[in-house]
């Protein structure tokens, strides 16, 4: 009976402590780490999601932020389970060798995580840049144009008089008429069809 009893005691203690070694250490979701780049470029770095992580990287440098994502699902790491701080810890070490957090960093690799499946790997989904001083410029550019108007200025240019056309005496367009008409009906008396243009422009020459 002893015996049994201190045969169902090892095997309670040993399945506990299998259970304790399968048990995943406790992520490090929604931390912060902060670093700085090869420029000197102040960044930090943070980390959410479940089984699918998301990493974000914010990055200020002489006026300008940048910014980008990456996604991946290193859970599927055994060494990632184990100790996942050690793992962000290893990708911020990667990204102060940079001259720019974001640039060439395409997908994020760590030497703990060499050997698992690809779908492992942290990969780049999203960037962006942006002047911190952008609203700054918008506004005095916006004052620039104002004082140039100037207030109450209207940008409308006033419509000049048309021109005064001489008026044609209707003596003398009578006559011309007149001249035209005795020309076309000499010339299709005594030119050919094809020529009663050209011989009516001579005949009136010669009738003044």
């Amino acid at each position: 009976m002893k015996s049994f009893a201190l045969l169902f005691l090892v095997v309670t203690c040993g399945m506990g402590g299998l259970g304790h070694k399968l048990k995943p250490k406790k992520r490090s979701n929604g931390e912060e780490i902060n670093f700085r780049t090869k420029t000197k470029d102040v960044c930090t770095m943070s980390m959410s999601g479940d089984e699918e992580l998301r990493l974000r990287i914010e990055c200020k440098s002489q006026g300008m932020s940048y910014w980008c994502e990456f996604s991946g699902k290193p859970s599927v790491c055994r060494a990632f389970r184990n100790n996942p701080k050690v793992y962000w810890n290893q990708i911020a070490a990667e990204l102060r060798k940079l001259p720019h957090a974001c640039e060439s960093t395409q997908v994020l690799k760590t030497t703990m995580c060499q050997k698992a499946p690809t779908e492992a790997l942290m990969k780049q989904i999203a960037a962006g840049m942006e002047p911190e001083d952008l609203a700054i410029q918008d506004k005095s550019v916006q004052k620039t144009s104002t004082s140039m108007r100037g207030p109450g200025r209207s940008s409308v240019k006033k419509i000049g008089k048309p021109p005064v056309l001489p008026l044609i005496k209707p003596t003398q367009h009578g006559q011309g008429s007149e001249n035209e008409t005795e020309a076309m009906k000499l010339a299709r008396e005594h030119c050919w069809e094809s020529l009663h243009g050209f011989c009516s422009y001579i005949i009136g020459i010669f009738r003044g």
